[in-house]
């Protein structure tokens, strides 16, 4: 059985005729019949019953067109990702992040990959909401999620980078309070806290409480903080904490530069929160168009490396 077996008996099945269906095919009606009655006897079952008004699929010829149909799609999947690959990708990607993320990381890779598909055109849109992607014309976002299960089913996710949300400090507030050595001592400190994302209420994460993971010990440590300053803007609780006014828990991603640069100090270096990652998001579509995939593929590679790190450790971050 090949693939014309299978074009022939979804030809028989649509058109309900032989006759019909040879001309579809453009075959002389006497081969289509020929070749119907060989794939019977070669499968051992009978795939269509024969009237002189009507040709009917059985039970198993419903089954084998069913069958057929997949894997004829496939085929010309398959097809059309080798044609696309021999064209230059080209045409618009419509484009959503969140503000912090988009500008520090996205929009540059952005423009990189523009100058490697010029023919492609790229609107990124920054916000603080995540759309509804297929209903706003959205191809794809990159956002921050961890999503319930009910909504992660309604897109196309793909995780590119863990996020890990570090403890930093000042100098100017570790040469005046100390350098906690213990997650316990956090107790004792001044705690920046973003109250953002829900609340204590049971909609959200808990504000008076971090949740760090520490290197070597199994399970997460729950330490209650506290201090006098809060807000739900991080931007504002990460100016504080550069000014000085204690000890914050931020994104890797968003204070590498800070911390490169002696800004910012990373306090118990071997305690983490992992929380909402950084994923692609995308509404499904029968066929991922070639600009769109050579960009998913393109940000895959590089947030793969999680280049923040690199950055955060004193080095130079990749280029090219």
């Amino acid at each position: 059985m090949d693939r014309s077996d299978l074009e022939l008996a979804l030809a028989v099945r649509q058109h309900g005729s032989l006759s019909k269906a040879a001309r579809a095919l453009q075959l002389a009606p006497p081969v289509v019949t020929k070749r119907l009655s060989a794939l019977e006897a070669d499968l051992g079952v009978r795939l269509f019953q024969r009237t002189t008004r009507r040709v009917s699929p059985t039970t198993e010829g419903h089954a084998l067109c069913d069958r057929a149909a997949q894997l004829l799609q496939g085929f010309a999947a398959i097809e059309d990702e080798l044609r696309e690959r021999q064209s230059e990708p080209s045409g618009p990607i419509r484009m959503v992040s969140s503000f912090g993320f988009g500008r520090l990381w996205l929009g540059p890779l952005l423009a990189e990959f523009q100058q490697r598909c010029p023919a492609v055109q790229i609107e990124l849109q920054l916000s603080e909401r995540l759309p509804d992607l297929a209903n706003e014309g959205f191809d794809a976002a990159i956002w921050l999620w961890n999503p319930p299960a009910h909504i992660a089913a309604e897109w196309i996710s793909h995780k590119l980078a863990p996020n890990q949300r570090v403890l930093a400090a000042a100098p100017a507030y570790l040469r005046q309070h100390g350098m906690p050595t213990a997650p316990e001592q956090l107790t004792q400190h001044q705690c920046l806290v973003v109250r953002e994302n829900g609340g204590e209420t049971g909609q959200g994460q808990r504000f008076d409480e971090w949740r760090l993971t520490r290197e070597g010990f199994a399970r997460p440590l729950h330490i209650p903080v506290k201090g006098p300053l809060s807000s739900n803007s991080g931007e504002m609780v990460r100016d504080w904490c550069l000014a000085g006014q204690g000890i914050m828990l931020r994104s890797l991603w968003d204070i590498a530069p800070l911390l490169a640069t002696g800004q910012l100090v990373r306090v118990l270096p071997d305690c983490a929160m992992h929380d909402a990652h950084i994923h692609w998001l995308a509404p499904y579509r029968s066929q991922m168009p070639l600009r769109i995939r050579l960009l998913q593929e393109f940000l895959a590679d590089r947030f793969h490396e999680e280049p923040w790190k690199v950055l955060s450790s004193g080095r130079a971050a990749p280029r090219g």
